[in-house]
C-alpha cells in the first residue's frame, strides 16, 4: 500500500464520509472510491460498510486503522525532520490555539524562541468543534485552551492565562442599558450550543443554569465565532465570551458587556501524555517560569 493510499484510507476512517475526505485530501470523490476498491481487493475484503446514508469501518478495517496510524505518524515526522535538518532546524513544536489572543501569549513564544533558536515554534488557530481531535492525530503538539480537561490520554500544564468574561449581544439588544450583567439575565436569551464539545466544557463555558437555578437555554449549534457573531449581532442570541474578544473581534454591530457574578476562564497548556518531548517540556519550563498572564 503506498502512503498516499494509507493516507485516503486513515482519512475516510476518521471522516467516514467520502465527500469530506476528498475535500480534506484535495481529490475527487472518484479517487478516493478507487483508492479503497484497490485497498480492498488486494487484502481481499471489505474495509468499510458501505449504504447510501452511512459509511462505517468494518472489523477488519478498524484492525487495519489502529495497526496503520503510527507507521503514518512515525513517516510524516521521520518526512518532517529531513525538511527541517535541510533548512538547519532541529525539530518544530506545533502549538494550537483556542483563544485567539495569540498576541496577548507573547512572552511565552518570545521566550521559547530566545532559548532555543534551533527549535521552531508554530502557533496555528485550532477548532473548538472536537477541540482534541488536532492533538490526537498529531496534527499538533500542544494546545491552549481553557480548564477543566478532563481527558485520560491528555497531560495538562501551567496556567497561561487568565481572564474575566463578557456577554456579547446585538449594538441594539434590550441589555446595553446596562453598565454590565448579572448571570441570572442569561435566562431571558438564547445562547448558542457547540457540538462535539466535552459536556464539562459546555457547562463551564456557558452554564445551564443561573445561580438562582434558572435555566439558560441553548439555541442554534454553531461551529466556528464567525458563525456566533451572525447570530449575536441579529438578536436571535446572546453568547459569553472571555475578554479578548473585546479586543479581537470589536465590530460596530456587537456591543460586549462585562459579567460580574461569574467565575474567570483558565487557559493551559494540554498534550498527549504518549506523546511528551523535550520540546513540550522546554515549553512547559518558559510557562513555569513566567507565570499566568493577565490580560
Amino acid at each position: 500500500m503506498e502512503l498516499r493510499d494509507i493516507e485516503i484510507f486513515l482519512t475516510l476512517a476518521e471522516e467516514l464520509h467520502f465527500g469530506r475526505t476528498a475535500e480534506r485530501l484535495r481529490v475527487t470523490p472518484a479517487r478516493i472510491t478507487q483508492a479503497i476498491k484497490k485497498q480492498e481487493r488486494q487484502i481481499g475484503t471489505l474495509l468499510f460498510e458501505r449504504t447510501n446514508r452511512t459509511v462505517r469501518l468494518t472489523p477488519l478495517g478498524r484492525q487495519l486503522r489502529d495497526d496503520l496510524w503510527p507507521v503514518y505518524l512515525g513517516l510524516q515526522d521521520g518526512m518532517r525532520r529531513a525538511k527541517l535538518a535541510a533548512q538547519g532546524i532541529t525539530a518544530v513544536l506545533r502549538v494550537g490555539m483556542l483563544p485567539i489572543n495569540v498576541q496577548d501569549l507573547r512572552p511565552y513564544w518570545d521566550t521559547f524562541r530566545a532559548r532555543h533558536p534551533q527549535w521552531k515554534l508554530q502557533i496555528q488557530q485550532a477548532s473548538f468543534v472536537d477541540p482534541f481531535a488536532g492533538l490526537r492525530r498529531g496534527d499538533i503538539d500542544a494546545l491552549v485552551c481553557w480548564l477543566p480537561v478532563e481527558e485520560s490520554d491528555l497531560a495538562v500544564g501551567p496556567v497561561l492565562l487568565i481572564e474575566p468574561r463578557v456577554l456579547a449581544m446585538a449594538a441594539d439588544h434590550e441589555l446595553t442599558r446596562h453598565g454590565s450583567v448579572r448571570l441570572d439575565m442569561l435566562a431571558d436569551f438564547q445562547h448558542s450550543d457547540a457540538p462535539s464539545v466535552p459536556d464539562y466544557w459546555a457547562e463551564g463555558f456557558i452554564p445551564s443554569h443561573t445561580r438562582s437555578g434558572r435555566p439558560i437555554e441553548r439555541g442554534p449549534r454553531v461551529g466556528n465565532t464567525e458563525e456566533i457573531l451572525t447570530l449575536t449581532s441579529t438578536g436571535e442570541i446572546v453568547n459569553l465570551f472571555p475578554a479578548h474578544m473585546t479586543r479581537y473581534w470589536n465590530r460596530p454591530d456587537i456591543t460586549y458587556l462585562p459579567v460580574r457574578d461569574i467565575d474567570a476562564l483558565s487557559y493551559a497548556l494540554v498534550w498527549r501524555s504518549e506523546a511528551e518531548n523535550d520540546l513540550i517540556r522546554a515549553l512547559i519550563r518558559v510557562a513555569a517560569d513566567i507565570g499566568p498572564l493577565a490580560p
